[in-house]
């Protein structure tokens, strides 16, 4: 990755009319229902963006759109890359990168993870509130990372205190089940065994699921403020494990998706 390219990609986006956007999104896995809430679309499919990667995942559109949501405007990654596809972590960030550039203030994330907490249950929405990083790697480990910000980041707390307290808020009042919690990143694709599960566990996470945490890094790396939600699709207990069904997971993060809809929504009118 180089300045060049950044630099080329951007003037790409900004000639096909995206204009200082001020919020960026990442859809999740099954959780594209936010990009029917644009108005006033400009749309740049991944395989026409300079230095852009593909989504080969079949249920990941591909496309970044630029538009408003609450008079604010936006643009949004409808399909998200990851480690399992084949993709280097630079690669996987590059987006994040570009959004930056173009000019966003906050960044919104969302993710379909599976429930290691066996008191949250499927289709809850769990606010992440600490990761544990289980990938192998970082996207800030390359050579001439210091050209792009610090090559050491501090993540005490990587995730915006003041933007995860208006979503709680909201929650409260909107009667929507919020929990709080920690999330594990792996790579996948393979779902994890019940051992990986019990360790997970140990570990201290809450959820588990194979994105999110690489696009946290390279956020914090740029000072960008992110918060992240999980849709819970799948109850994840080693002494009952059922076969993965991944339409089935599909469905429940489509079914649970308005309410995380609603939240983002409630969010971006006050930023």
């Amino acid at each position: 990755m180089t300045q060049q390219q950044l630099d080329e990609t951007v003037e790409y986006l900004i000639k096909k009319g995206f204009d200082k956007p001020e919020i960026g999104i990442v859809l999740g896995t099954g959780l594209g229902q936010l990009a029917d809430a644009i108005e006033n679309p400009v749309v740049a499919h991944y395989n026409h963006i300079p230095y852009f990667p593909l989504a080969t995942v079949e249920f990941h559109s591909g496309k970044l759109i630029y538009g408003e949501i609450e008079d604010k405007k936006v643009v949004v990654m409808q399909g998200r890359f990851h480690l399992y596809e084949g993709y280097g972590f630079q690669d996987i960030t590059y987006p994040i990168r570009v959004m930056k550039q173009l000019g966003i203030g906050h960044l919104l994330i969302s993710n379909a993870a599976g429930a290691v907490n066996l008191d949250f249950s499927k289709g809850d929405l769990m606010l992440i509130e600490d990761h544990i990083n289980l990938q192998g790697g970082s996207p800030l480990a390359f050579k001439n990372v210091a050209e792009f910000g610090d090559r050491f980041v501090d993540m005490k707390e990587p995730y915006d205190v003041d933007m995860r307290e208006i979503l709680l808020e909201t929650a409260r009042k909107e009667q929507i089940t919020l929990h709080e919690g920690v999330y594990a990143s792996v790579v996948g694709p393979q779902l994890e065994t019940r051992a990986e599960y019990r360790m997970i566990k140990t570990l201290g996470a809450d959820a588990v699921g194979m994105s999110t945490v690489p696009e946290v890094i390279v956020a914090n790396h740029l000072r960008l403020p992110i918060v992240a939600i999980s849709v819970l699709t799948d109850e994840c207990d080693p002494d009952n494990l059922q076969a993965i069904d991944i339409q089935e997971i599909i469905e429940i993060a489509q079914k649970a998706e308005p309410k995380m809809i609603q939240l983002f929504k409630s969010l971006i009118k006050r930023l």
